[in-house]
């Protein structure tokens, strides 16, 4: 009997929070880089849209008697698109087509958004929540 009381093994109480603080450190480091990751995606799906479109314009195109500027419904709808983004396209078959996709989420950071201008890179770049991409 006197064996079963002579068990030391186990954790302390000291150790055990240590071990709690220590997970507390890296979840508060972790945490907001999952959150900025998560809400970059968001501008990376309107980026996204805006190349499918463009690709489905160039699709489009590859018929020779397709002369005028493709309507959505030509282009398949909105169904090519991602988390309830929007998109227009404006301009000419011959001339600068114009595609921008609206970030429907708003979830798309600024800090992400702001360097991207047109003048930084004319042919893509963010317009407030709107994408804008230019193809000729």
């Amino acid at each position: 009997m006197k064996k079963l009381f002579k068990n030391n093994k186990g954790f302390t109480l000291i150790e055990l929070m240590i071990v709690i603080a220590i997970i507390g450190i890296l979840a508060a480091i972790a945490i907001p880089n999952f959150i900025s990751y998560r809400n970059k995606s968001y501008c990376k799906g309107a980026e996204s849209d805006a190349n499918n479109v463009a690709g489905r314009i160039a699709d489009y195109f590859s018929v020779p008697t397709r002369v005028n500027l493709p309507t959505t419904t030509n282009l398949g709808g909105f169904a090519v698109l991602t988390n309830l983004n929007t998109y227009a396209i404006a301009g000419t078959a011959n001339g600068t087509i114009t595609i921008t996709v609206t970030d429907a989420s708003g979830r798309c950071p600024a800090d992400y958004r702001t360097p991207m201008t047109s003048a930084a890179n004319p042919a893509g770049y963010w317009a407030g929540q709107t994408y804008v991409k230019l193809i000729q």
